[in-house]
C-alpha cells in the first residue's frame, strides 16, 4: 500500500533505508532555521516499482525530500531503496544566487559491488576567487583529514572536474563489515563536518550585487545542465520507473533551474 506524504518535508518512510542517519542530521542542521516545503508533485514525493522475475518480484520505493528558506532555493534529497540491490541518497543543498554560496552536494549510493561516496561544497563559479577562497580555506583541512582514512574513488571525467572543489571527498568503499565500519567512523563524522562547513557559510552569508547574483546565476545554471545532463542515475531510474517519469523527475525535480 503506498504511503501518503502530503508536502517534501514529511517524514521518509522507507524502511531500512541505509542512508537514514544522514538525512536525519540534515533536518537537524535545518531545524533551527525556518523552513517551508519546497514544491513537489505527489508523483515524486513517492514512487514504487517492482523489478525482478514475476514469481520473485522485489520492490522499489522512491521517496523525495525537500524544503526552501532565507539564502536556500531548493534543498532536496532523492532517497531511493532497491531491496538488497541498492540503496541511494542524493542530496543537493542550492543556494539561492544572491548569495555567494556553494552548492552542497552527497551521492551515497550502494551496489552488489561496493558503495560509492561522493561529498562536496561545489562550486558555481571555479575560477572565482571571491567565490572559491573562503570555501576552500574551511574545507581543504576537513577533505585531508578524512580522505587518509578511506580509499580514493579514482579518477574523475575531465569534463566533470569544474564542478567539484579541492576538497572534493571520493571513494569507492567494499561491501560488508569492513564498509559498514567506514560508514559509521569515517563517512558519517565527514559527513557532519562538511554540513556544519556549509551552514557556518550560510549563516555568515551577506546579499550580493545584482551584477554579482547574475554571475552566481549563469553558473548555477550550468552547474544543473551538466547534472541533469550527465546523471549517472539515469539508466537505473529507466529501468525502475520508465523514461517518462525519469526525465521529468531529473529535469524538473532534482537539477529544475533553467
Amino acid at each position: 500500500m503506498q504511503i501518503i506524504r502530503n508536502n517534501s518535508q514529511d517524514p521518509i518512510s522507507i524502511s531500512n533505508w541505509r542512508w537514514a542517519c544522514f538525512l536525519d542530521e540534515t533536518i537537524k542542521a535545518f531545524s533551527t532555521f525556518q523552513t517551508r516545503p519546497y514544491q513537489i508533485d505527489n508523483d515524486f514525493l513517492f514512487r514504487e516499482s517492482f523489478f525482478g522475475s514475476s514469481s520473485n518480484p522485489k520492490k522499489v520505493i522512491l521517496e523525495t525530500w525537500g524544503l526552501k528558506m532565507e539564502k536556500i532555493r531548493q534543498a532536496r534529497c532523492a532517497c531511493l531503496q532497491a531491496g538488497e540491490i541498492t540503496s541511494v541518497m542524493n542530496l543537493v543543498i542550492s543556494p539561492l544566487n544572491n548569495y555567494d554560496l556553494p552548492f552542497f552536494g552527497a551521492d551515497f549510493v550502494t551496489l552488489p559491488n561496493g558503495h560509492l561516496i561522493a561529498l562536496d561544497l561545489q562550486p558555481a563559479l571555479k575560477d572565482d576567487i571571491t567565490h572559491t577562497q573562503h570555501v576552500w580555506n574551511k574545507l581543504k583541512p576537513i577533505h585531508a583529514h578524512w580522505q587518509s582514512k578511506i580509499p580514493s574513488g579514482g579518477d574523475i571525467p575531465s569534463d566533470a572536474r569544474q564542478y567539484f572543489s579541492p576538497a572534493f571527498l571520493w571513494s569507492r568503499i567494499p561491501l560488508g563489515e569492513e564498509g559498514d565500519n567506514l560508514i559509521t567512523k569515517t563517512i558519517k563524522p565527514a559527513f557532519d563536518e562538511y554540513l556544519n562547513c556549509f551552514f557556518d557559510l550560510l549563516r555568515d552569508a551577506k546579499i550580493t550585487s545584482k551584477e554579482r547574483s547574475f554571475q552566481l546565476l549563469n553558473g548555477q545554471k550550468k552547474y544543473m545542465r551538466y547534472r541533469a545532463e550527465k546523471d549517472p542515475a539515469r539508466g537505473m531510474l529507466r529501468s525502475f520507473f520508465g523514461e517518462v517519469w525519469t526525465e521529468s523527475y531529473i529535469n524538473n525535480i532534482l537539477f529544475d533551474l533553467k
